[in-house]
């Protein structure tokens, strides 16, 4: 019988919360996995008290996650290194922004052996063009590397709402574990090889759901905003996600997506602009922005001063004649 694997969720925001509540109670289950399941916590001070402190006595992750209870196998663990050197199975759930920052204190210090998978949306711009947050992970940390993607609403999760995701793995044997760790009676995971195809998928797709957000903000109907949109993972978050919603505000308030993400996300960060950004220049270096209305209107808006009100415009013109 193999050593039962250890598993740290590396982020504990909204989405790393709900996914504790599943891993933890899988290794409550499953004698394959060790039974505590550590949560890096970036350490905060929430009503006076440690929020790490807060998780470890009361078992909810009041600022990210109220309401629901984590199972006690979740242990809050506020030093990166600490909560991940042991373990066998790396959760990354962080905003894509500060992954570059967590794997180089990572480096070096985690088994070799290691196996990651990443649920962080989004595409990282380097001076080589694109690469997806995977490949950013496997080169800083040298580990093989999943990702699980997905119509996935954090919440939804967390109430046990039906969901279905896609973990794209390119090493069966590894697939089928990370299913046996993630998947619940209404958190249904589909193993895939297409590794590349999942991730893409799940990053661009915030770009859509601002598109949208600004559809709602300006009154158009369903059909305008099925139009400007596509499937799945992209139609839940055109309608429930945290960049519709934001977007929508940013129509109606007039107010800067920076201050509404402080205002309304409780400390979360907004994956849309910030994706919307980094696409911009790879369409840019590749002569590529025509081909990509959608892409540069929700660019041109959140970062250009563009109108909003042109939104709609901006989509059937292309940007040479805005």
């Amino acid at each position: 019988m193999a050593a039962p694997k250890k598993v740290c969720i590396v982020g504990s925001g909204n989405w790393g919360s709900a996914i504790a509540k599943i891993v933890g109670t899988n290794a409550t289950h499953n004698s394959k996995f060790d039974k505590v399941v550590k949560m890096w916590v970036f350490e905060e001070m929430v009503n006076g008290s440690k929020l790490t402190e807060i998780i470890n006595t009361t078992h909810e992750n009041v600022k990210y996650l109220p309401g629901h209870k984590l199972p006690e196998n979740v242990l809050a663990v506020p030093d990166l290194v600490d909560a991940s050197k042991d373990a066998d199975i790396l959760i990354f759930v962080i905003p894509h922004q500060f992954i570059g920052k967590v794997c180089d204190t990572m480096k070096g210090k985690i088994k070799s052996d290691a196996l990651g998978i990443s649920l962080i949306k989004g595409v990282d711009e380097g001076p080589d063009g694109l690469k997806l947050i995977s490949d950013v992970i496997q080169e800083k940390l040298g580990i093989a590397m999943s990702v699980l993607m997905g119509a996935n609403i954090a919440n939804e999760v967390a109430d046990e709402k039906f969901c279905e995701t896609t973990i794209g793995c390119k090493n069966k044997t590894h697939g089928s574990l990370l299913k046996e760790l993630m998947q619940t009676k209404n958190f249904r995971v589909t193993v895939v090889e297409e590794l590349d195809v999942v991730e893409i998928c799940g990053a661009l797709k915030n770009i859509v759901a601002v598109g949208a957000g600004f559809c709602d903000g300006l009154g158009f109907g369903d059909n305008t905003k099925a139009a400007s949109c596509g499937v799945a993972d992209l139609i839940t978050t055109c309608y429930g996600g945290r960049n519709r919603r934001v977007a929508e505000a940013f129509v109606k308030t007039g107010k800067s997506i920076e201050e509404l993400e402080k205002e309304m996300l409780n400390g979360q960060k907004l994956q849309g602009p910030a994706t919307a950004a980094e696409v911009h220049l790879i369409l840019k270096h590749k002569n590529l922005i025509d081909k990509f209305p959608l892409f540069n209107a929700v660019y041109q808006i959140c970062f250009q001063g563009h109108p909003v009100t042109e939104f709609i415009s901006c989509l059937q013109n292309h940007p040479e004649h805005m």
